[in-house]
């Protein structure tokens, strides 16, 4: 995927590999939309693409709120254009120290689900009219190995995550056809603040650095249209 004048929006885009995915889109010299709740280290993301010499913008918003969702994208359009490339990277854990399943409550499921699914969801199914009607677009999930392994006191998160890959295939199976590509990126263990609110005791030099991450994302978007792409295997 040829980068270059690319409209991007990235949900998740403070911090981690949100904020990595803007900067090296940026670099590569796609208009860049990142999203995220927090207004000031969104803001010095953004602040910091453009002092740099590439264009980004921020969007203070919160995926799981329905109302949100078509002012992001309406917003995200008026800033860059029709969105070529939208990337789902906002995620939740739900509370920490990670819960067994009989120790979750209902209402913590519900939000892993409104912001891991019913988020990516919705701006999807806002984004995707335009991309259709274009006949080109590429919309990337970020999942994770907990949507296919039974870790215990991941069960909200990975149920959440496993939903989206499902959700994906059937999207990419009712595009084929289209020119628009749907797709999964299992990222592998980063070295985030998410991850080490998950796991506080692992050591940071055995997780990968986001910003590699990142540039291997946008290396593999290049490739044939696969549904799925695992970074984190061996």
């Amino acid at each position: 995927m040829d980068l270059k004048g690319t409209a991007a929006l990235v949900t998740g885009g403070s911090r981690g590999l949100g904020a990595a995915l803007g900067r090296k889109l940026a670099a590569a010299g796609a208009r860049v939309v990142l999203v995220a709740r927090h207004q000031h280290p969104l803001e010095e993301v953004v602040a910091d693409i453009r002092a740099a010499g590439g264009e980004a913008h921020a969007i203070v918003a919160d995926v799981a709120d329905k109302e949100a969702t078509h002012a992001i994208a309406g917003q995200a359009a008026a800033l860059v254009g029709p969105i070529d490339l939208l990337i789902n990277n906002a995620s939740t854990l739900g509370p920490v120290p990670l819960r067994l399943l009989l120790d979750t409550d209902c209402e913590d499921l519900e939000q892993a689900l409104a912001v891991n699914l019913v988020g990516p969801f919705r701006l999807t199914k806002v984004v995707l009219g335009s991309m259709v009607l274009r006949g080109r677009g590429l919309v990337v999930n970020v999942t994770s190995d907990a949507a296919v392994e039974p870790y215990p006191r991941w069960g909200a998160y990975g149920a959440s995550k496993a939903a989206l890959e499902q959700l994906t295939r059937v999207w990419a199976a009712e595009l084929a056809g289209t020119g628009v590509r749907v797709l999964t990126v299992d990222p592998g263990e980063m070295n985030t603040l998410m991850h080490a609110q998950a796991i506080p005791e692992a050591d940071p030099a055995t997780l990968a650095d986001p910003t590699l991450v990142a540039v291997r994302i946008l290396d593999a978007l290049g490739t044939p249209p696969e549904q799925e792409i695992n970074l984190g295997g061996p």
